[in-house]
């Protein structure tokens, strides 16, 4: 019969119930809603991971026949807020990312191993993780603990999951201590996820729980824990830890703190007092006392773990000494001591970590992260010196070194987190591709940059600071509206890139319109500004604007805007010569076309450059490039708002873009070709670059989409199928020319998906789940290893950054490492090994390891193989000859256990030639079966030598004065 949990009345702080029964029920109940039916209009709400939520498809009519179109997003879940662990030796760090842990390596940030919870759900936001820790009883184990109610131990050195242990209740923090053997305690919440009444005073309650599963669930998937005790209950928690000691155990959660006896566990919490709402908690790594960190930046250091805590009134609240430290402006994210306890580190929204000297109060800076600090964690150097590893909110992390106080490194991926809570149908989203660089040109976590991220190499290649500004506010003050990069475009040559930004007016100010045209530099691979100009369309807002595309040698490069204020002006490029300064290029207006009862909002080019089409309200007129001659005039399907148009089929048709219909119009014969009413409302159309096919997108349903495949030649769509999500931006890119539809965008949810035909991710090493033995220095050492150390067959550079020592290049060491001066090189002995394997080749497909040959003697008898294979190196240490063995033993006996046979008189040799009684010897024909002889002392070197039978004296420094 399975352990039940423990049913005695507990004295819980506030007079509340024991929970142990409504958390066995509540958990019955959610195991079973898990087996049940859902309604096929629920809606699943998007979790607090930001991870996308899971809908069901509409019922529409038509909807649910059409195939789901191939997708696949290229960004990550948003940063956990649970810090980042490293292993003990700090080689490789664990950090959260939905429902998985991946696996990074200090030294280089690449990502290693994944480890994935298996599904169970529906709904991924339900297995979010929340907290990671190293499992106290096996440093080759972590411990995690999700929103699903599960706690997992994975063994990560095998890539393996070893168990699974359900609590029925969403968890949101961990903890253990190795002196709490095959326990954790955990912060958990009986919410449930349609139940709104839950979230009040209350809802979270701490508990012990059993790493050992009851007997009746020991065999199966689903394990029970085999005890838990609740100790307390809170209100929603901000930070759980233990003291080094492993005696206390401390909650933050709103204004208080609490604290209880691990030693005295059903005593319950003690409640301090705090002024402000705290935030995060950190325990000194050496003494009993902990530091918190609250909304308005201030740090206290409390001192409250003594005996006196012990109290059993319910419900009583008490103060504390303290002391306070306070820099911070905004709300503070994490706090972290330094393993010394020396020195205190604290980040928040200013993107500034803050080192505090805890015996002085004095303070020192690390400014201009990129991004407000999430998390901090600390690990150890191979040096033995500190890093600081800092979680931005951006997904970035961060190297600071302890002993510079500077970035030292940092790994990033695409940054696609809003900058503020404007909907995305309110603002544009920046999207372009740059074909010279093969990269997608992306908003950034600030709303003032762009980040440039390469789809081959799946890396952030650099970010563009469009408009520096301050990116933190004081706290007590309205928050600073930033300048927003709200549109980017890229010539087809590659060479320029024109960016809108901007920001709203207030009661204040007016509102700021720049135009920036960059120019990309070849030799530094980096875009440079060019040419500023200030408000192109007065106080109005800039609607669109294009490069006229693929421009020949007697063409000019044009750029086209439309503005608010109901122009349409040319800008183009100039170049003035110096003598000094030599030839020097800028952008200057052109020409400009003026509406007085319509605004242009879209503006588009033919495919050779010859034609301009602006979109007028209802209309669309076509107008010559060069002269700005009106040509003719296009009117949109039933008279409806031509919001968009474009050249498709080479130039020869125009796609006229309505609310929700579109016309397609023959320029030559001044006809319709064919018209369009599409079911749903028509968000954007996307041309071709190449052939003449056009996507349709259309929103189908709440966050979802329709999309139809046309050709001009045709009313029917080629193809038809849904996205589950609805698309910001998007463009068109041809990663591979077989490949006749594929798209990139940015969605609702801020996810970069790639869209169409045989779409896949990118390969990124250590996606999937891998063992790191063959990577990772944390072997489990052996007893014979212990004794006499690891065998040079097995051994493997304990840094995986030594690999930038020995880079070959067509077999060519490099030998950049021995131009820095002495004092700056790696120990010799680090070097010896790395340097000789650099010149000794290796096969890569057998692993054959050849010893070099050596002269033997003539007399020597020795077995030669008639084959040229070399044996492998396993086999030959795995397949020895037992006769080989116990040669080797009797030759180890003969010479270490056997005394040494005392020094025989030389015989008198006669003409060089020993006799023996007087005779020669005779060479035998057998060689005879005796014992080795064992060779005699070697001489004296102390002696003088022999010079003709008398002894030669030997000379003095004397002699040769």
């Amino acid at each position: 019969m399975a352990a039940s949990t423990s049913r005695e009345p507990h004295d819980i702080l506030g007079g509340q119930p024991p929970v142990s029964e409504e958390l066995e029920k509540s958990g019955a109940r959610l195991k079973n809603k898990g087996k049940g039916k859902e309604t096929r209009g629920s809606q699943k709400k998007r979790s607090a991971t930001g991870n996308p939520p899971t809908t069901t498809p509409s019922t529409s009519p038509g909807f649910e026949d059409d195939p789901l179109l191939n997708w696949v997003s290229l960004t990550d879940s948003h940063p956990s807020n649970s810090p980042p662990i490293f292993t003990k030796d700090g080689s490789y760090y664990f950090s959260l990312g939905g429902s998985s842990v991946k696996i990074f390596a200090t030294s280089t940030g690449q990502l290693v191993s994944t480890l994935s919870s298996p599904s169970s759900s529906t709904d991924a936001s339900q297995e979010a993780l929340t907290s990671v820790v190293l499992n106290p009883q096996n440093v080759f184990q972590i411990i995690t603990g999700s929103l699903d109610g599960s706690i997992r131990i994975w063994d990560y050195l095998d890539a393996t999951l070893i168990r699974t242990l359900y609590i029925g209740q969403p968890i949101h923090h961990i903890c253990a201590h190795d002196k709490h053997k095959d326990l954790v305690f955990v912060t958990a919440s009986r919410q449930r996820k349609h139940d709104k009444k839950s979230s009040g005073d209350g809802a979270f309650f701490v508990l012990q729980v059993s790493l050992k599963p009851t007997d009746a669930s020991a065999q199966s998937t689903s394990q029970k824990p085999s005890d838990i005790t609740v100790i307390g209950k809170t209100k929603c928690p901000s930070g759980l830890a233990i003291s080094p000691s492993g005696n206390w155990l401390v909650v933050t959660a709103a204004h208080k703190s609490y604290v209880a006896n691990l030693l005295s566990i059903r005593s319950g919490f003690t409640k301090f007092i705090a002024s402000d709402k705290l935030t995060c908690l950190a325990f000194h790594p050496l003494e009993d006392y902990f530091a918190t960190g609250d909304v308005k930046g201030n740090i206290r250091l409390w001192y409250c773990l003594d005996e006196s805590t012990n109290v059993k009134v319910a419900g009583l609240e008490k103060k504390t000494q303290t002391a306070s430290f306070h820099w911070h402006a905004h709300s503070v994210s994490s706090i972290a001591f330094t393993s010394n306890g020396a020195y205190l580190l604290s980040g928040g929204e200013e993107s500034v970590l803050v080192i505090w000297q805890l015996h002085s109060g004095k303070k020192e800076f690390v400014p201009r992260l990129g991004s407000p600090v999430q998390t901090i964690s600390i690990t150890k150097t191979l040096d033995g010196g500190e890093e600081y590893l800092l979680g931005l909110t951006d997904a970035t992390f961060v190297f600071v070194s302890a002993a510079t106080l500077k970035m030292s490194r940092s790994y990033a991926r695409i940054k696609l987190v809003p900058s503020d809570n404007s909907t995305p149908s309110s603002k544009p989203v920046p999207l372009a591709v740059h074909p010279t660089s093969s990269t997608f040109i992306l908003p950034s976590s600030h709303a003032a940059s762009v980040q440039m991220y390469s789809l081959l190499s799946s890396k952030i290649v650099s970010e563009l600071e469009v408009s520096p500004s301050n990116r933190v506010s004081r706290r007590d003050e309205k928050p600073i509206e930033p300048l927003r990069v709200e549109r980017t475009v890229v010539s087809s040559s590659g060479g320029w890139m024109a960016s809108i930004d901007a920001r709203k007016p207030t009661e204040d100010f007016q509102g700021e319109v720049y135009m920036k045209i960059w120019r990309w530099e070849r030799k530094t691979s980096s875009w440079s500004l060019n040419t500023r100009i200030d408000r192109p369309h007065g106080l109005h807002k800039v609607l669109d604007l294009s490069f006229n595309p693929c421009p020949q040698r007697n063409q000019e490069s044009f750029l086209v805007t439309t503005g608010g204020d109901g122009t349409v002006k040319t800008w183009r490029l100039r170049s003035n010569r110096d003598k000094k300064e030599g030839t020097e290029e800028f952008w200057v207006s052109r020409s400009s076309l003026s509406f007085s009862n319509e605004i242009p909002s879209h503006v588009s080019w033919s495919p050779d450059g010859s034609l301009l089409a602006v979109s007028l309200g209802g209309y669309v007129s076509l107008y010559d490039a060069l002269t700005n001659i009106h040509r003719t005039t296009f009117t949109s399907s039933k008279g409806s708002v031509a919001k968009a148009s474009y050249f498709v089929g080479r130039g020869r048709f125009l796609v006229i873009q309505g609310i929700q219909d579109f016309a397609v119009w023959d320029i030559v014969t001044h006809s319709v070709r064919f018209t369009f009413t599409c079911s749903y409302p028509i968000y954007t159309v996307v041309p071709h670059p190449d052939n003449e096919n056009f996507a349709v997108f259309t929103s189908a349903a709440l966050e979802r989409s329709r999309v139809h495949i046309f050709s001009p030649l045709t009313p029917k769509p080629s193809k038809t199928a849904y996205l589950p999500f609805m698309l910001q931006s998007v463009v068109w890119y041809s990663p591979k020319p077989s490949i006749p539809f594929s798209l990139a965008g940015i969605t609702q949810d801020w996810r970069f998906v790639l869209v169409g035909e045989d779409v896949k991710a990118p390969e990124e090493e250590g996606k999937l789940a891998m063992g790191i033995k063959s990577r990772s220095p944390l072997q489990r050492r052996t007893l014979f290893q212990d004794i006499f150390g690891k065998s040079i067959f097995e051994q493997t550079p304990a840094d995986p950054s030594s690999a930038a020592v020995l880079r070959e290049s067509a077999g060519i060491l490099d030998r950049t490492l021995f131009e820095v001066p002495a004092y700056l090189a790696p120990p010799v002995e680090s070097l010896f090994d790395p340097f000789i394997m650099g010149f000794l080749r290796r096969s890569h497909e057998s692993n054959i390891f050849l010893l070099p040959e050596e002269p033997t003697d003539e007399d020597m008898s020795m077995e030669v193989d008639d084959s040229n294979e070399p044996l492998p190196l396993s086999s030959r240490v795995l397949n020895v000859e037992a006769k080989e063995v116990s040669s080797l033993v009797s030759l180890f006996q003969l010479h270490s256990l056997q005394p040494r046979a005392p020094p025989k008189t030389p015989k008198p040799k006669v003409n060089g030639v020993v006799k023996v009684n007087g005779v020669h010897p005779i060479p035998s024909p057998t060689p005879l079966k005796t014992k080795p002889v064992i060779p005699p002392p070697s001489p004296d070197p102390t002696a003088s030598p022999m010079v003709n039978g008398n002894r030669r004296k030997r000379k003095t420094a004397s002699d040769y004065l």
